[in-house]
């Protein structure tokens, strides 16, 4: 079943990125199965559990924020401290994931480049490491449609069974990076502009 009709694939902001990405294809069973998909790394599975972990925490700092900022800076600190670690194993996983490429993300779906084609319809498991939070995901996708170009394949896939908070940590990511590229362009003009 299709998570995504057209309308709702236009109403997410889409982003130009560059992630560590594992694609595998999905047998029928595996594609109609409601089961959360579940990587064989213990690695990749701890870094989406940090990740995911952090998220959910993040009220509680914010209330503890208010009521003891010395505990809240100390909290703080530590968060800082597990990003270096989760840096770390990323940089493990990545390298049993995959070259970084460059692809196109939404919290609705994501189109990359591929060396083999994967017919529209079919079903697929996206492992993806987001940089540089070393935020881990794995997701199934629907691919919407494959194109042939220049000895590879441009594939476009819609997320189904996606979790809000993967969906919400997709959108922090997002718009973490639409505010980088915003703050990149104004520093690139007012660097034009004082030449």
């Amino acid at each position: 079943m299709s998570t995504l009709d057209e309308a709702d694939r236009r109403e997410y902001y889409r982003i130009d990125d560059v992630i560590a990405l594992e694609i595998t294809p999905l047998s029928a069973p595996e594609a109609a199965s409601d089961e959360v998909l579940q990587d064989a790394s213990p690695l990749f599975n701890l870094l989406s559990e940090l990740h995911l972990s952090e998220f959910e925490a993040q009220h509680l700092l914010r209330q503890i924020s208010e009521r003891d900022r010395t505990i809240s800076s100390y909290l703080k600190t530590l968060n800082k401290r597990i990003d270096l670690l989760s840096q770390v194993v990323a940089q493990t996983v990545l390298g049993k994931i995959g070259e970084l490429q460059p692809v196109k993300l939404s919290e609705g779906g994501i189109e990359f480049r591929h060396a083999k084609a994967c017919p529209a319809g079919s079903h697929l498991s996206i492992k993806m490491v987001l940089m540089p939070q070393a935020l881990g995901l794995l997701l199934r996708a629907k691919v919407t449609h494959c194109d042939a170009r220049d000895g590879h394949y441009e594939i476009g896939t819609e997320f189904e069974a996606i979790t809000d908070a993967q969906r919400q940590l997709l959108a922090r990511y997002i718009l973490q990076k639409q505010a980088q590229a915003r703050r990149l362009a104004l520093e690139q003009n007012e660097t034009g502009e004082e030449e």
